[in-house]
């Protein structure tokens, strides 16, 4: 995996200041770095290699087509590389980089149909050096990041902000658009970013920059060359008409061969292991396909209803992989609580980023690539929001909303104490059992989402954190998180397909790439390979929830490897004891950053915030989503604050700049 940075505008020499942005991007790339740079056009790319595939040279980056017109800079795997070499039939390889193969398609085939061609996760950047234009392009789900703009006149792109901070004229300007989604939805969903003059590039999506629109600052439309949307909708329209058994033996053979793709590397490779049924898939299918035991790697609590690394651990026996597992306390995770502004270097606040963090940092003196089973719950029905809409919400909705607020009216009356003290009490009087664990927490979500009026309320209530009132001054208009949900024949097939479109790009894929690409590894997803999302959508509904119990199929296949006793529970998710340690070890943290005139000063509503958390720390409800949407925005713009601060005492140094 890599990094890329660049910066173009006409009439400059921009090497000098992508060479310092790159340095930014060191963590991406341990292994090598490179700059390709043309003062006459004004370009300069910057590139950070982890090398995973061609260790040599041959595989350094930036790299140029044989002729010298395309110039590349490219983070990613494309997995297919050595069927698309195959199909292009040339004889002058100087290796086995799939950076060489790119280039050699894009000058072949041209840009999208290069892209479509391609199997694998990646975002580039290609300068045409005799028609002088740009092209960005990122991979169908948006495994790999890339944002773009503007800064002190120049059009720059990089895998990271922390890259386009670092160049001369960038604009620091937050986008309250951008922070009001945040503080809801816990990322910032694409092509907003947290600034104003920055974007990203949507998910299967390239854009073409010309001089043209360079010398006007104009920023180019991005073009769709994949659609998650339009697969899903040609599937529910034809859906496979398949037996049970003819559906499980597509599936094993198109995930499989997904499995098998992903498992190419010239450098150590393991997999993270949850124990649940996505990651426990993945790995059943990786020991399958290999002579010697897969290294998988857990992470576990020190709290019962959060561990499941005994799962895990069962899972890896019965395999026979070489298991690697941590236990976390809350009190060793403070430290990297405080890192969370470095490592996501835009407000992101999935609090299972930390146990995401400690389980890239567990594998990476081992492996240097790593597969998970992100991407299962998007494709098979696996979120609980998933199997609930499709069961109870159609009885639910029945019920007049006035009866249902004040239902949740009375749910929520009852202090969250209470509800624990009566959980604590049947867990007494039935040692061992898994009831009613974390009750107060289940009942207070579920009374903020039964008042819903219709199906697009009910998803953003169920996807964001709701604020009692607005946390920000001045607060934006927002639209709803679905405000026109793919017209599909389900609600359970919408509500995915809403996933797989928004909380999937913007917060699982986000999550993972910068948790892994902090330690300098390689994360891989099997389960997103295109063609397996494509078949999954032409399975119908029946595959993936029935009787009750979500992921049918992919249960069905996991049962071929590991008896079901070992992963037949209920979903856990990759959770932590967040409640608990905002009002315990990360208290004193909290406090410092939740300070009434800091929150002012941010733009943020001080009464609002501070409420929220005195009602925390009594135990009265459970806030601790809100909160930690607060916290880590806090943190990181403290962090961005401190960065201004180092780079002003920098200019002092001889700086180039973009103007």
């Amino acid at each position: 995996m890599c990094g890329i940075v660049g910066a173009w505008r006409e009439g400059c020499d921009l090497s000098v200041a992508v060479a310092r942005a790159r340095e930014q991007l060191r963590h991406r790339g341990p292994d090598d770095m490179g700059s390709w740079s043309d003062s006459t056009a004004g370009i300069a790319l910057g590139h950070t290699r982890l090398a995973v595939l061609d260790l040599s040279q041959a595989g350094h980056q930036p790299m140029s087509s044989a002729g010298g017109r395309l110039h590349l800079v490219y983070n990613g795997e494309i997995y297919n590389h050595a069927e698309l070499r195959d199909r292009l039939q040339l004889s002058d390889w100087r290796g086995h980089a799939d950076s060489e193969t790119l280039l050699a398609a894009f000058s072949a085939w041209g840009l999208e149909r290069t892209l479509k061609a391609c199997v694998g996760m990646f975002a580039l950047a290609l300068f045409d050096s005799v028609e002088r234009k740009l092209y960005l392009a990122r991979d169908r789900f948006g495994e790999k990041p890339l944002y773009y703009g503007y800064a002190g006149g120049a059009f720059v792109f990089a895998s990271q902000l922390t890259a386009l901070r670092a160049l001369p004229g960038f604009d620091p300007t937050i986008d309250r658009t951008a922070l009001s989604q945040f503080l809801r939805l816990s990322q910032v969903p694409e092509p907003r970013s947290i600034y104003t003059a920055i974007r990203k590039l949507p998910m299967g999506s390239h854009l073409e920059l010309t001089e043209r629109a360079l010398s006007g600052r104009v920023l180019p439309h991005p073009q769709q060359y994949w659609s998650a949307a339009e697969v899903a909708l040609a599937g529910d329209r034809q859906p496979l008409e398949l037996s049970d058994a003819e559906a499980l033996e597509g599936l094993e053979q198109t995930l499989g061969a997904a499995v098998r793709g992903q498992m190419i590397a010239d450098v150590p490779l393991g997999a993270f292991l949850s124990g649940g049924i996505d990651s426990s898939a993945i790995v059943s299918l990786m020991q399958a396909n290999s002579t010697r035991p897969v290294r998988t790697f857990s992470i576990g609590f020190d709290s019962a209803d959060f561990d499941e690394s005994r799962h895990a651990r069962d899972v890896a026996r019965h395999l026979g992989t070489d298991h690697t597992e941590l236990t976390a306390r809350a009190a060793d995770l403070m430290a990297l609580v405080e890192r969370m502004p470095q490592v996501y270097d835009e407000p992101f606040a999935d609090s299972s980023q930390l146990p995401t963090c400690l389980v890239a940092a567990l594998a990476r003196p081992h492996v240097t690539v790593a597969l998970s089973g992100d991407g299962g719950d998007e494709l098979f029905g696996g979120y609980n929001r998933h199997r609930q809409v499709h069961e109870i919400w159609p009885r639910l909705a029945r019920l007049p909303q006035s009866m249902r607020r004040g239902l949740s009216r009375a749910l929520l009356a009852v202090p969250a104490e209470v509800w624990n003290g009566l959980a604590a009490g049947y867990r007494r009087a039935a040692p061992g059992s898994r009831r009613f664990r974390r009750l107060s927490e289940k009942l207070q979500r579920i009374a903020e989402v039964i008042p819903s009026a219709d199906e697009a309320q009910l998803y953003t209530n169920l996807v964001s954190a709701p604020w009692p009132s607005p946390p920000l001054i001045e607060e934006p208009r927002l639209q709803p998180v679905a405000a026109a949900l793919p017209p599909l024949s389900t609600a359970a097939q919408r509500m995915m397909l809403a996933d797989a479109l928004g909380y999937l790009p913007n917060d699982i894929l986000v999550k993972v790439d910068r948790a892994t690409m902090a330690v300098g590894l390689e994360s891989r997803m099997p389960l997103l390979d295109h063609r397996v999302f494509e078949y999954a959508w032409r399975l119908p509904l029946r595959m993936k929830i029935r009787e009750g119990q979500s992921k049918w199929l992919l249960r069905q296949l996991l049962y071929r490897h590991i008896p079901r006793t070992l992963v037949e529970r209920p979903k856990m998710g990759f959770t932590v004891p967040l409640a608990e340690w905002l009002r315990g070890p990360f208290r004193r943290w909290a406090e410092e950053l939740l300070r009434r005139s800091d929150l002012d000063e941010a733009g943020l509503q001080p009464d609002a915030i501070r409420r929220l958390w005195t009602e925390h720390l009594a135990g009265k409800r459970h806030w601790q989503y809100q909160l930690w949407n607060v916290l880590m925005f806090r943190a990181w713009a403290a962090e961005q604050q401190r960065g201004v601060a180092s780079r002003n005492s920098a200019l002092r140094e001889p700086q180039a700049s973009l103007r």
